[in-house]
């Protein structure tokens, strides 16, 4: 018997880790997320993602800081029904969200922007969502680097030019990622987000998977 199918016999009711590769690996995400699910609680969908941002840090402090704007989880199961694409920043947040149990491309906003940045002098991140602007309507974005993608995410939904179903915005830094990240939660789109200049790659796609993992799951 392979090993990924052994994991998915010893799936628990309210839980699944599909980056889990081996029993091993499971039982060491699954005593994780028990300890975790003490700390910062295990009653509503939006605990299950902060108890996957704690366990991608390792900073229980971080489940406090995470904001949530129009039920973002279940608009993340809808986008995933219809297999949009989920756009992300860079390619380490790419290379991190899991490629099963869902039908949705993930393309990189990167690799979009290279030559518009060299004509507009602007980050190649920031560049790729300008590149990708027609084709955001409806998709999911995920940001965990580049504050300047998230910026231009929020001015391209300011003026309704394209509104995802969810956006993932949890860029880290010092220089505008807190400015970003609120000025997301007043934006009237699905987002989770946290607050303070906290976030990152991890944080992100933490984020990203829990939303898959349920999904797969089969929690609606």
């Amino acid at each position: 018997m392979r090993e990924s199918t052994v994991c998915e016999m010893v799936v628990m009711d309210r839980y699944s880790d599909l980056g889990a590769m081996t029993p091993e690996a499971f039982k060491i995400s699954r005593a994780s997320r028990e300890f975790i699910a003490r700390i910062v609680g295990d009653e509503t969908l939006e605990d299950r993602i902060k108890q996957r941002c704690v366990m991608a840090t390792g900073d229980p402090g971080i489940a406090e800081s995470l904001r949530f704007v129009m039920d973002p989880v279940r608009a993340g199961f809808r986008a995933l029904d219809e297999a949009v694409d989920i756009f992300v920043d860079i390619r380490m947040v790419e290379a991190g969200i899991v490629k099963k149990g869902h039908r949705s491309r993930i393309r990189t906003l990167i690799e979009m922007g290279e030559e518009m940045a060299s004509m507009l002098g602007i980050t190649r991140a920031s560049a790729g969502v300008l590149a990708a602007k027609d084709e955001l309507d409806g998709a999911v974005v995920v940001i965990g680097n580049a504050p300047t993608a998230l910026l231009a995410l929020c001015e391209i939904m300011e003026r309704r030019e394209a509104m995802p179903s969810l956006v993932i915005g949890i860029p880290v830094g010092f220089v505008r990622a807190a400015e970003s990240k609120e000025r997301l939660r007043n934006v009237k789109v699905p987002s989770i987000s946290n607050v303070g200049t906290r976030g990152g790659t991890p944080l992100a796609v933490a984020a990203m998977n829990e939303i898959i993992n349920m999904y797969h799951q089969g929690i609606r």
